[in-house]
């Protein structure tokens, strides 16, 4: 799992936890598909076990994966937690652009106008 450079100011395990969502999100991991040992995802990525074990535990708790006594973790097949959480961060990320436009200057029809250039 290719999870790029750590942040620095945003906890390493939330960084793993929003990697996996982003992963279960576009489909890479697919429901169903085994998750990678604590082990052997700390060693991947280079961090404590328990940094590791945190993040999974926060993903079980949220429902994107299970986990199965003495078999592993796998992606829950929740495709409405998926949708959700895909929605919400599209609004997110559509609300940023919008103030950073707003603050710009651009209006609405312009915004609209480049959008539109990038289809």
């Amino acid at each position: 799992m290719d999870m790029g450079d750590f942040q620095a100011n945003v906890p390493i395990y939330l960084q793993v936890v929003n990697k996996l969502k982003f992963k279960i999100m576009n489909g890479t991991l697919q429901p169903g598909d085994k998750i990678a040992s604590v082990r052997e995802l700390a060693l991947e990525l280079g961090v404590n076990p328990n940094t590791v074990q945190r993040a999974f535990a926060e993903l079980e708790r949220e429902g994107f994966i299970r986990t199965e006594r003495a078999v592993g973790r796998y992606v829950a097949d929740n495709q409405k937690l998926i949708d959700d959480c895909k929605n919400q961060l599209v609004k997110e990320d559509v609300h940023q652009f919008v103030e950073r436009m707003k603050m710009l200057g651009i209006s609405k029809a312009d915004i609209i106008r480049y959008l539109d250039e990038e289809e």
